[in-house]
């Protein structure tokens, strides 16, 4: 048996270029059709009747293809398939339709290379791209306007975003973290740009500062935005609000350290709404704790796992950390 090409004449149209098999039954050549080449370009077919033959139709295919544009690909499908499996088209479900893919994009390209949205225009736009991302959502012709479009729609759809995230990672009694960060800005036209305590060092410029609600795994449940110069307590209410009333967490016990659980805190937001909380003592009230009911051995304030509390039969213990 054997592969060939054949060209087959027609009297008023052109021949016909068949792909057949032939093989001897009895004596004689009987003949297949594998396929109709008739369609295909003449290089081509003739470079497949000398591979038919044994031959060698290209030496390389560098030396008939030539790449003029590569976009990566692979981090790209890892992002965008972890995101589609966390529900992430739920989340934009009520975004008006021809927003939810750039919403998407947005959303896959802060974890990718996180920028401005001039600069993620600039990577998702067919012209500019530097991923396959724009191609794979078909947004690579958006526009900059078409992204702060998005934006717009985001700010709308924040809390029931959130609320969304929240009743499927804060269910039951679980651990809540949250803490504050801070970042500096630059121009004039941010309202919430003011001078404050600088993380990053930047103490010339005005910062911004953000407030992260995640889960005991890290995984992010909701992010507020206050004034650069806003201290850490006086975020706490903002907190005790969200977690209560849009959340519908009830029951609640704060542990923070002594920059975010100060005496004034607890007295004006915690105690009034009934809750617990875990907080650490300064200098001043250690040293009168220990003028009254001391003398305590100051290695004591050093040490950790000083406290287990059973949180169920099979006796999980919960450990806290005892930190001066």
């Amino acid at each position: 048996m054997r592969v060939y090409i054949e060209t087959i004449p027609n009297r008023n149209s052109p021949p016909a270029i068949l792909l057949r098999e032939g093989r001897r039954e009895n004596g004689k050549v009987v003949k297949r059709t594998l396929a109709n080449l008739s369609h295909w370009d003449p290089q081509l077919v003739e470079h497949f009747r000398i591979l038919l033959k044994g031959g060698v139709a290209v030496e390389s295919a560098a030396s008939v293809l030539s790449i003029e544009r590569s976009l990566p690909h692979g981090h790209v499908a890892a992002v965008l398939g972890a995101a589609r499996g966390s529900g992430s088209a739920l989340w934009f479900g009520s975004a008006p339709k021809e927003l939810q893919p750039l919403l998407q994009a947005m959303l896959v390209a802060r974890v990718l290379e996180p920028a401005s949205k001039l600069a993620t225009h600039r990577m998702l736009h067919e012209d500019t791209a530097t991923t396959s991302l724009g191609r794979v959502l078909g947004v690579g012709q958006c526009s900059v306007d078409d992204l702060y479009r998005a934006l717009d729609w985001l700010h709308e759809a924040q809390p029931a975003i959130e609320r969304r995230l929240a009743s499927q990672h804060l269910v039951g009694s679980t651990l809540v973290l949250y803490d504050l960060t801070s970042t500096w800005v630059t121009g004039r036209c941010c309202e919430l740009a003011a001078r404050g305590h600088s993380r990053d060092g930047k103490r010339d410029d005005p910062q911004i500062v953000f407030g992260l609600v995640c889960t005991a795994e890290g995984c992010p449940i909701a992010v507020e935005v206050f004034k650069g110069n806003t201290a850490d307590p006086a975020t706490v209410a903002a907190q005790v609000a969200k977690l209560k009333e849009r959340f519908g967490i009830g029951t609640i016990a704060w542990v923070g350290d002594r920059g975010m659980l100060t005496s004034a805190r607890i007295e004006q937001v915690l105690k009034p709404q009934g809750m617990d909380w875990v907080s650490s003592l300064r200098a001043p009230q250690i040293a009168q704790l220990a003028s009254e009911h001391g003398p305590f051995q100051p290695s004591l304030f050093d040490e950790r796992n000083l406290i287990e509390r059973k949180r169920s039969a099979n006796d999980t213990l919960a450990r806290f950390s005892a930190v001066c």
